[in-house]
């Protein structure tokens, strides 16, 4: 009887572990605290509370991915060498929700539609291999496009600032504030013969904001890039995988050197804390918003797919349809259990599956390793104020290399649809990128449109996959051979 253990299930030396482990968080670490930092300030959470975010995301991060590379009970964990992250894919449409409702009202709406999603995505992860048909690679790369353009606004406003309005980067005249507030303060007065201010009375901003595009900032966003792309060029293997998180880290060295960045929140801090389910505020489940969410874990988990498939034949290991179940229906438990914990939408960081190749170790507890990596980050709160307490403009630099390459992947993935003989390809793009740049372009569209709908005509990313969809299958029907899709999938590796 043989008892050679494949590689996927060899258990390295434990210190070899760790090591290793330590590299795929590294790897993974600059893509898994920018959502936290992203969805907390559109929310305009306070900073303690983003810091929590932080934290409770790596803590989360780690547990998902124990359940997916160790395994629990025969229903959840593909036992591969998987790290498990918060996908990008949902940030647009939880930004949007941030923006239509803010503070926690807005966490609680983003922290329901995650729980709502979640235990959808599990119910279906048995049918998704039924749905791949749906997402051949002219829709696949079509939606990562466009969740790479809409991404690029935020990593944009982080460089230059967030304007008052959508083009224009102006404040409300101090003078006319000031007026205001004496007018209230009159008007509220006993014997008053001032009216009360209209509801929803506000000041136009018409003075330029001189904080906007500070050409330091930009100076700084520019020496982070430049570093990234230095570090890309011209390092190796681990070195360049990390490229990202190095250019953070300099201007991170470089912000405080000038004295921009404060520690005052670091020392504040605790060393040690427990994140518990609800921190930040209690779900509130809206059916529209969970229908939302669950678009964006359908897209998300037709790229796991092809994720597993590819690690499969990357190390080798044999995985049946009920691997692939239990795979997929973790992904959905992580993203419940994210939105327990007042966190997101989890999935495979496929960074990670590239690192699998470049280093050659197959073993699942090397991702084992990170993730209880991941956990410890997690219950160590001045990590997460650290990172809270990076200015904007360094995270700038470094998202429009995050969110570029989200953008870039989909173009790689449609540079393999056939245009040539099938113009129809050609009509299914256009239009579906044209469709998911209009909350983009203009953010006001819906105005006129029933409320109830809002929720799910706010984001560009589920406006385009609709189209792309429906647009495949009124030109080109729904195939039944899912190679091609499969493919796309595997190639959906920045998240």
């Amino acid at each position: 009887m043989s008892t050679t253990v494949h590689p996927v299930d060899e258990k390295l030396p434990w210190g070899r572990a760790a090591t290793l482990g330590l590299q795929h968080v590294l790897v993974m670490y600059a893509g898994a605290v920018a959502v936290p930092l992203i969805v907390g300030r559109a929310l305009n959470l306070p900073p303690d509370q983003v810091a929590h975010l932080i934290s409770a995301d790596l803590f989360v991060c780690g547990l998902v991915t124990l359940i997916q590379a160790w395994g629990c009970t025969q229903w959840f964990g593909i036992r591969l060498p998987v790290m498990m992250g918060v996908t990008f894919a949902a940030v647009a449409p939880m930004v949007s929700m941030a923006q239509a409702t803010g503070g926690q009202l807005g966490a609680g709406l983003i922290f329901g539609s995650v729980i709502g999603a979640g235990v959808v995505s599990i119910l279906i992860a048995p049918f998704m291999s039924r749905m791949l048909r749906f997402f051949p690679p002219v829709v696949t790369g079509t939606i990562i496009a466009v969740i790479g353009i809409s991404l690029m606004r935020v990593g944009i406003n982080w460089i230059f600032g967030n304007p008052v309005g959508p083009t224009a980067p102006s404040v409300p005249n101090p003078e006319h504030l000031k007026w205001l507030a004496e007018a209230q303060a009159a008007a509220g007065a006993p014997g008053s013969a001032l009216p009360p201010v209209p509801k929803g009375f506000a000041v136009v901003p018409t003075v330029p904001n001189p904080k906007y595009a500070d050409l330091t900032g930009v100076g700084i966003s520019g020496i982070v890039l430049l570093t990234i792309l230095l570090v890309a060029r011209f390092g190796r293997g681990f070195v360049a995988n990390i490229s990202v998180l190095l250019g953070i880290l300099v201007g991170g060295v470089l912000t405080a050197a000038m004295g921009l960045m404060s520690f005052q929140k670091v020392a504040q801090a605790k060393w040690v804390d427990v994140v518990l389910p609800f921190q930040i505020a209690t779900p509130v489940f809206d059916p529209v918003l969970i229908l939302t969410m669950t678009l964006v874990m359908i897209v998300v988990m037709i790229e796991s797919l092809g994720m597993f498939l590819a690690l499969a034949d990357m190390t080798g290991k044999e995985i049946t349809s009920e691997d692939l179940k239990r795979g997929l229906r973790t992904d959905g438990l992580g993203t419940l259990i994210g939105g327990i914990f007042n966190t997101f939408p989890y999935t495979s960081f496929s960074q990670n599956v590239g690192l699998v190749a470049v280093t050659g170790v197959k073993s699942r507890w090397v991702c084992v390793a990170g993730g209880f990596v991941l956990v410890v980050l997690g219950v160590l709160p001045k990590m997460a104020a650290l990172v809270e307490s990076l200015p904007t403009v360094v995270l700038g630099g470094a998202g429009l290399v995050m969110f570029g390459m989200v953008a870039a992947t989909g173009i790689r993935i449609l540079s393999n649809v056939d245009f040539q003989h099938n113009r129809n390809n050609a009509m299914i793009v256009a239009v579906s990128i044209g469709v998911g740049m209009i909350p983009l372009v203009a953010p006001n569209f819906r105005q006129w449109m029933p409320h109830a709908i809002h929720p799910l005509i706010e984001s560009g990313i589920l406006l385009s996959s609709l189209a792309a969809v429906a647009l495949n299958v009124f030109f080109n029907g729904a195939s039944r051979d899912t190679s091609a899709a499969v493919l796309a999938a595997r190639q959906a590796d920045a998240h």
